[in-house]
This record gives C-alpha cells, structure tokens and sequence, in this order.
C-alpha cells in the first residue's frame, strides 16, 4: 500500500502573459498533470467571471491524489495568479515553477511549500527548484 506524504504547493504569482481564456488554462493545467506524473479524475472544470474588480479565471482538477486549482485575476497589471497543487503522492515542485515561468511570464512568484501530513510544517524550497 502507498503511504500518502500530502504535500501542498501555493503559489502566488504576477504575470505578464496572464491567460483570458478558459481553453488556454485548461490546457495548461491537463500539462500539468500529466509533467508531474498525476491522473485527473475529474476536470479541468473552469470559468470566467466578467464582475469589475474580480474578473478573471478560475480552474480546478480533481487528481487522483487530491486536487490541482489556479485563480487568475487579469484587470490588473501584471495579472495575479494563485496556484494550490496539493496531493499525497509525490510530484518535483521544479515542474511547476518551470511551467508557470515558460507559460505566463511572471515577474514576481511567492510560495509556500507544505508538509501537511501531521501538521503544517513548512518545506524549504531550494534556488535549483525556482528554476
């Protein structure tokens, strides 16, 4: 039997290339999923809300081991992205960063990189991994 270790990658982005399109991060996410080696159950499942001061994108994908969601915010500029990967099977958070740099042109990214298994204890990320 596999052991879950629930780890949890949120990031926090501004982008100059910020997606408008719900094909656009569908696709994008479907990429993902498969680079870091995960199975989708359900979605991408996306939409586009059009309210002044909230516009932007929203896609989730249930994976088989949890979930896989990303919030776009594009009235602003650079646009801001919020991205969970959240899973209990492994995955290189290198992939993602490497991702969301060659899609999306970010000019700032924040993370937090979560052990979630027992508590929240906090995993350090090295310079290799931020690409």
């Amino acid at each position: 039997m596999h052991k879950p270790i629930h780890k949890h990658l949120i990031i926090r982005a501004e982008t100059k290339n910020t997606p408008k399109e719900q094909h656009v991060v569908e696709k994008w996410m479907r990429e993902l999923i498969d680079d870091i080696g995960m199975v989708i159950c359900k979605g991408p499942i996306s939409a586009y809300v059009d309210q002044p001061g909230n516009k932007g994108l929203t896609v989730v994908t249930i994976i088989e081991t949890s979930h896989i969601s990303m919030h776009v915010w594009d009235e602003v500029s650079p646009g801001l992205m919020q991205l969970d990967v959240y899973t209990c099977g492994p995955f290189d958070p290198k992939i993602v960063f490497k991702k969301l740099k060659d899609s999306f042109d970010p000019v700032k990214i924040e993370w937090k990189y979560l052990d979630r298994e027992h508590d929240l204890k906090e995993e350090v990320l090295d310079e290799d991994t931020l690409g």
